[in-house]
């Protein structure tokens, strides 16, 4: 069964410039650099997932792949990776159910002292998961190592994923029927003019996001950025507009005693905000 979100993976042209941003905004350093398939890529392990910046460098399909997202998106999300502690039997289920799932195939990528890390992976059709990548990983045994803090007030973990859906059905029946995650909250916010489905998993969240009474459309689900849970807000917020950001003022989140604000000019463009809250829903 699915068990938490393993990594959201994201495309960049310049890794370094990459690395050097997210390094700046999430207060930590990436516990691994390595190369493999004609990519290079650095990861951000946190408690409950990973970040995962690619960019290509060499030759290969995984490369190729990355330079045509490139080339006709720019900058941005690649995949969302869902963990998984039976891998071959969650790709047969998924078959089942209807998302083809590549049989589970390992991927390496080796750092420059020599080490090497590898998973296993399948990878899900986006033509059955409304146009998103979505992968399944093996869980890693142990846990990769945690991103080491470098400065104060650093991002403790991720809070939730936001996709952006112009056809609820279609999400629920994806997120929630075939790859089974546990819808905890389907709710309108006329003042946003926003429906959202609160899909836990794991240690976090999947936020789906749609309009209000709007017809649903075939068109692919997108990505609508991240929230990072911070301990200490005002503290993440000064130190982040030191380290060059463009943020909002810290604002008085929606539930009580919670806080809230927003970096406009993430690396990759995400849409970031940064958090006090505890998780949205309850995991009991």
């Amino acid at each position: 069964m699915i068990t938490g979100l393993d990594h959201v993976a994201y495309v960049v042209r310049d890794l370094d410039a990459a690395i050097d941003g997210y390094a700046r905004l999430l207060g930590v350093t990436p516990d691994w650099i390595g190369r493999g398939g004609g990519v290079r890529q650095a990861w951000f392990q946190f408690p409950n997932m990973a970040l995962d910046l690619i960019a290509p460098e060499g030759e290969g399909a995984f490369a190729d792949g990355v330079r045509a997202h490139l080339d006709a998106t720019g900058e941005g999300l690649w995949a969302l990776a869902f963990a998984s502690n039976d891998l071959a039997g969650d790709v047969k289920l998924l078959n089942r159910r209807g998302i083809p799932a590549s049989d589970p195939a390992p991927v390496q990528t080796t750092a420059a002292d020599g080490a090497v890390r590898d998973w296993q992976a399948s990878r899900l059709d986006p033509a059955a998961t409304g146009g998103l990548r979505l992968l399944l990983m093996a869980e890693t045994s142990p846990p990769w190592p945690l991103a080491p803090a470098s400065g104060p007030a650093p991002v403790t973990q991720l809070d939730h994923v936001v996709v952006m859906t112009p056809n609820v059905d279609r999400a629920l029946a994806i997120y929630g029927a075939k790859l089974g995650l546990d819808l905890r909250l389907d709710r309108e916010n006329p003042k946003w003019n926003a429906r959202q489905l609160f899909f836990k998993v794991g240690g976090t969240v999947i936020e789906m996001g749609a309009r209000i009474g709007a017809a649903p459309t075939d068109e692919p689900d997108r990505s609508g950025g991240l929230a990072w849970r911070v301990a200490e807000p005002h503290a993440a917020q000064a130190r982040i507009a030191a380290a060059g950001f463009d943020v909002s003022e810290v604002r008085t989140g929606r539930k009580p005693g919670t806080h809230v604000f927003t970096v406009r000019n993430a690396p990759a463009g995400v849409p970031t905000i940064l958090l006090s809250a505890e998780p949205a829903l309850e995991t009991t």
